[in-house]
């Protein structure tokens, strides 16, 4: 009898890998897949990151600039290499300006490059191989593209992202492609180092409009992504999932000032 050909073996490409939300969806995602690709600009740390993570075979850093269309090509090669991808985690992001006084057009046009059109560009690389695995995208957004919180140029590039994320999953859904978003709150990150250094209270002060008084952690993220890349979320696409400890549902101090109920 003609032997059956093994299926190909399942990659997730994770995109700004190194950092501390990257690594934590990266570990998660080693649970259903059998190769992540750690994918960032910095490739030394992308290596280092696949180190601390574990099996080198099953973890496999790629350096790569998100916002070139020929770096991203060449990811997607590197991980066409390993098997097929059945997830696109487009997680590299990153904010510069807090006000619009100070939004530049350079950083107008870096922040939508990095946070908006990078994931364009590498769902494009990988189209072909998720219809193939009738795949899914996650992409992390931020609780800044739906309403103000600051960093005006990074939260219309995460506004732009949902709504590449329902692109995506109504013209695409026919080929059983899924796409959803991750809206996190505020993460306890390296990215807050320099404003914690500046004020060491600046967690605390956050947690008083968060409902479940604490902030996010990686590892919360991590899971939100697991969950709707997994099968369990296999009628789900199109959708945000914030994962912010209740900040967009609202805040009790603002409650308690209009209800005059202590209750709040």
């Amino acid at each position: 009898m003609p032997q059956e050909t093994p299926a190909p073996k399942a990659i997730a490409i994770v995109t700004g890998a190194a950092g501390d939300i990257g690594r934590a969806i990266a570990r998660r995602l080693a649970e259903g897949h059998d190769v992540v690709v750690l994918a960032d600009i910095d490739g030394g740390a992308a290596e280092r990151a696949a180190r601390d993570l574990g099996d080198e075979a099953r973890f496999v850093a790629v350096a790569c600039d998100v916002t070139d269309a020929r770096s991203v090509a060449a990811m997607a090669e590197a991980a066409s290499s390993r098997g097929l991808v059945r997830t696109l985690v487009n997680n590299a992001g990153a904010a510069r300006a807090v006000s619009l006084h100070d939004t530049t057009p350079e950083i107008w046009r870096m922040d939508n490059a990095l946070n908006l059109e990078a994931a364009f560009l590498c769902f494009r690389a990988v189209e072909e191989m998720l219809k193939r695995s009738r795949g899914s995208v996650v992409n992390i957004a931020s609780v800044n593209g739906m309403a103000v919180f600051g960093h005006p140029a990074y939260s219309a590039a995460k506004a732009g992202l949902l709504h590449l994320t329902r692109l995506i999953a109504v013209e695409y859904g026919k080929f059983g492609i899924r796409a959803n978003a991750v809206a996190p709150g505020t993460v306890r990150t390296q990215a807050w180092k320099a404003r914690a250094a500046a004020n060491p209270q600046v967690f605390d002060e956050a947690k008083r409009w968060y409902p479940l008084e604490r902030i996010v952690d990686p590892e919360d993220v991590a899971n939100a992504v697991h969950f709707l890349a997994g099968p369990q979320a296999s009628a789900i696409s199109g959708v945000c999932l914030p994962v912010d400890c209740g900040l967009t549902a609202g805040q009790a101090e603002i409650a308690r000032t209009f209800s005059q109920s202590s209750h709040y």
